[in-house]
């Protein structure tokens, strides 16, 4: 019978309760706050070229660059809060206000008989505060 017997329930042995440990002061939860923050800022930076598809050169684009506006081509599937928080964590700067535009396909011929048409995208306007630059074109 000592073959039947691994199927036969064992008897449940007594667990000792676990005891929470409070921290001991707020001093020791802060210092952990601090350390965390550093991951989280890698974690928001890693993930801008998810939204960020490059910089909208054009010469409207680099008018717009006196106002403190500028402009990025953008995934579809991106919103106004993923660009800001995208741009600000890429860029250090402080974002006011983020517009987006959808950008339609053309129609495009080459020819007679060749037709087709150019790829629509997401443009995204973005304003940043007064004084601050981002610089697209290095130097």
């Amino acid at each position: 019978m000592a073959l039947l017997d691994i199927f036969k329930k064992k008897p449940a042995e007594k667990k000792k309760p676990i005891e929470k440990k409070a921290p001991a002061s707020a001093k020791a939860t802060a210092g952990k706050e601090k350390k965390l923050a550093p991951i989280i800022k890698k974690a928001v930076k890693s993930q801008a070229f998810r939204v960020l598809a490059k910089p909208h050169v054009t010469e409207k684009a680099t008018d717009l660059e006196k106002q403190n506006k500028y402009a990025f081509e953008v995934f579809s599937s991106a919103n106004k809060n993923e660009v800001k928080k995208a741009v600000e964590s890429l860029y250090g700067v402080n974002v006011e206000k983020v517009n987006i535009v959808n950008i339609p396909r053309k129609k495009r011929r080459v020819g007679r008989a060749r037709q087709g048409f150019r790829k629509g995208y997401k443009k995204a306007i973005v304003r940043i505060a007064k004084g601050q630059k981002i610089e697209i074109m290095p130097r």
